[in-house]
């Protein structure tokens, strides 16, 4: 059986490095490519790949926001996000979207073969840094949840990064969401925590032990 991939990245030159490693192997065949997001679900709608690889940062839509859709519009394509971002907000953000793995860029290329026959066999699949990031997850040694209760769980990402020194652009990536909509959390944060910048937020943050 040939899987039929299609590669989703801005940058032509990994587009074409990742086709070169699937002609390299039997059983793989590049059916399409794609440079923004917007193109990554519509190849995926037209071209019904097995698998999908994505990169996070993305023209358009971002690699989360494009998985996203695709979860919703071909649900029977299977997303592989291979990227350069290997921080927890990224990780669960793809997986809360839809993504069946995460490998990042600098992994061997026989891993990300065998990555994308994980997926398109259903599997979960994680590069090592990533599945440790996702063990220590589900054990629980994240921040605690009862931190800051006033907060909604996005809330709390947000507030996590902001102390983690990210601005509004990087956090809108990292998480997914439109720059305006970070604005908007950010907004609701400073007002239910009572401070007046962004400065005394991150002390705030900091000082219950986020941002790590």
């Amino acid at each position: 059986m040939t899987l039929r991939v299609v590669i989703a990245d801005d940058h032509g030159i990994v587009r074409e490095g990742l086709g070169a490693l699937l002609s390299a192997h039997g059983g793989y065949e590049l059916v399409g490519t794609a440079s923004t997001g917007s193109e990554a679900v519509r190849a995926a709608v037209t071209l019904r790949p097995d698998v999908l690889v994505m990169d996070i940062q993305m023209p358009d839509l971002t690699g989360v926001e494009a998985t996203r859709e695709i979860s919703r519009v071909a649900p029977d394509v299977a997303v592989l996000m291979l990227t350069m971002f290997d921080d927890d907000e990224s990780v669960f953000a793809a997986m809360r979207a839809g993504a069946q793995g995460y490998v990042l860029k600098g992994a061997a290329p026989d891993n990300v073969i065998r990555a994308i026959a994980a997926v398109a066999a259903g599997e979960a699949i994680f590069g090592p840094g990533v599945a440790r990031r996702a063990l220590n997850y589900l054990s629980g040694r994240t921040p605690d949840q009862r931190t800051f209760p006033e907060l909604t769980p996005r809330e709390r990402e947000v507030l996590n990064l902001i102390a983690a020194g990210l601005g509004n652009a990087a956090i809108a990536v990292r998480l997914g969401l439109a720059p305006a909509t970070v604005s908007n959390h950010i907004s609701s944060i400073f007002g239910k925590l009572q401070v007046a910048s962004r400065a005394e937020a991150i002390i705030r943050a900091r000082s219950a032990g986020l941002g790590q």
